[in-house]
């Protein structure tokens, strides 16, 4: 075994013999899984299956024969193969083959699971982009938690990652802002569609002069003490940017003014009733989208734009933005205008977060404080701890609806998931106290000879499939996987460590080395999968 990742030697080895099988040197994308019953082998594979009608055979004969090869590749780290069902290759490996896995596993250090793309991509992924006139509310913090995990997830699979924040800084509830932070500076109630907010008092009352200041440079001043505001709200929630873009930016430069010209002039844009348009239904939007209106005002599309021109300079392999769940029917009209720039459909993917919902012992409930009527990411902070929220916010699909139980995730127990993965890595590191730094150094080195105990197979198969699980989560755009795994890594530790010793193994006839170093790589998959998340992994609790 010379790679990090021993299940991918496994189906390489498989492939390899599938192919041979076949007799033209290729074979198709077949399924390699763990069985759902231990009894079924460690690992299962429909290859033959696929082969059959190519080779005109039935499925359990073509099995046969593709076991038969896989047997000469993987001689000694196979106890058995059987064929299951229509036509199914189980492997039951060998204790050999898991321990030379374990050993590979550590081997490979903080690089296990790390992604080695074929193509590493350069992506770029926006994410929060609130508007700089409030805190950032909770509906908005799932989105933080899910774009930057997101983007932790695709660095850790071997992608070049930027991060963004889109900064609404121009139109016309910008203006409102400050007129909002005016009223409130002469103790007035803020205009028809302002913002009613405590913090908007509060900004008042850092700005000098601000009950006879122009209302323009007010909201100016306003956006800069509120971005100061969210970047610290930002900052602890454990989120950074690479940068900051300011919608403002690109209508004081003229560089939209340049990109409506050259759109002009490839035919895109026109004009109609006193208002200009883009042509997006030529790119398949259901109708063409206004980007100057008749009162000579922009749309938050030709903003939008302005932006996306900008990403496409930049020579992005992938653009991906996390939207609100406001933003469903927007979704064609980008894409259109990205086409429209000369951007490939491929290259831009809008991902719509769904709502969340507030519980307390499953009753939705209101936790409005001192943000007016909306539960800021501080409150939620304040209320549950960074960690909870961090996990809970992503621990569904980012399309669905969310309910977060704040009870739950206050409480320190099992039935809390964030805390249970929690005490699982704080076990083992209490584990290992015990053990000092020779001791350690030496059975992460030694030759194991353990029998495994089905609780210790089934904790190194899950521990194995790190690598996937990673790659699959980046390649779905889906957190919510880790969670779920590393929830069943600590499940898994929970069982092997219930069922036996690991220091003082000798005393019942156990390898005390072999269950010393399963515990540090379980130690080492529960603090990644949970730093992917943003969750911290203590060593005490």
């Amino acid at each position: 075994m010379t790679t990090a990742d021993p299940v991918a030697s496994l189906r390489a080895a498989v492939a390899d013999a599938a192919a041979e099988l076949s007799g033209n040197g290729s074979s198709k994308t077949f399924s390699f899984d763990r069985p759902p019953k231990p009894e079924f082998g460690d690992y299962s594979t429909n290859a033959a299956m696929l082969l059959a009608p190519s080779m005109g055979e039935p499925p359990r004969a073509v099995a046969e024969k593709l076991g038969g090869l896989v047997e000469q590749r993987l001689s000694g780290e196979l106890e058995r193969v059987d064929v299951a069902g229509p036509g199914f290759l189980n492997l039951y490996m060998s204790d050999a083959w898991c321990r030379e896995a374990l050993g590979a596993a550590l081997a490979a250090g903080d690089g296990f699971g790390v992604g080695h793309p074929d193509a590493a991509e350069r992506v770029l992924v926006e994410f929060v982009s609130a508007n700089p006139t409030g805190p950032i509310h909770v509906g908005t913090a799932r989105n933080a938690a899910y774009g930057d995990s997101v983007a932790r997830i695709l660095e850790f699979a071997g992608h070049a990652v930027e991060r963004e924040y889109y900064m609404n800084d121009y139109g016309t509830q910008i203006r409102l802002f400050g007129e909002s932070i005016k009223a409130r500076a002469r103790g007035e109630e803020p205009p028809e569609g302002g913002y009613a907010g405590d913090y908007v008092k509060e900004i008042a009352d850092q700005i000098e002069g601000a009950a006879d200041a122009d209302p323009d440079d007010l909201a100016r001043q306003g956006v800069e003490l509120m971005m100061e505001r969210l970047r610290e709200s930002l900052a602890r929630f454990r989120i950074r940017f690479d940068r900051f873009f300011s919608e403002r930016s690109v209508h004081e430069s003229g560089e939209f003014q340049r990109i409506l010209d050259r759109l002009e002039e490839q035919g895109y844009v026109y004009s109609h009733e006193g208002a200009t348009w883009l042509r997006t239904t030529q790119f398949g939007d259901d109708k063409d989208r206004v980007l100057l209106r008749s009162s000579g005002d922009y749309t938050y599309f030709a903003s939008d734009i302005a932006h996306h021109a900008e990403k496409l300079s930049w020579g992005l392999d992938r653009y991906i933005n996390v939207l609100g769940a406001d933003h469903h029917g927007y979704i064609a009209r980008i894409v259109a205008a990205w086409e429209a720039l000369g951007g490939e459909r491929d290259q831009i993917e809008l991902l719509i977060m769904q709502l969340v919902n507030l519980l307390e012992r499953g009753q939705r409930v209101q936790m409005s404080k001192r943000a007016g009527e909306f539960v800021t990411l501080d409150d939620l902070v304040d209320d549950i701890g960074v960690d909870a929220a961090r996990f809970f916010l992503v621990q569904r699909s980012h399309d669905t609806t969310l309910d977060l139980d704040l009870a739950l995730a206050r409480e320190q127990s099992q039935d809390n998931p964030v805390y249970y993965v929690q005490y699982a890595h704080a076990r083992i590191a209490s584990i290992l106290r015990k053990l000092d730094a020779a001791r350690l150094e030496a059975a992460l080195s030694a030759a194991y000879t353990e029998t495994l105990h089905p609780s210790a197979r089934a904790l190194l198969k899950r521990l194995l499939e790190f690598p996937d699980e990673v790659a699959s989560a980046a390649a779905r755009r889906a957190p919510h996987r880790v969670t779920a795994y590393v929830h069943d890594v600590a499940q898994d530790f929970s069982a092997f460590y219930r069922d036996v010793r690991v220091v003082g193994a000798a005393d019942e006839g156990g390898d005390e080395d072999f269950r010393i170093a399963l515990s540090v790589l379980a130690q080492r998959v529960i603090a990644r999968s949970l730093d992917l998340l943003g969750v911290s992994a203590p060593e005490q609790m």
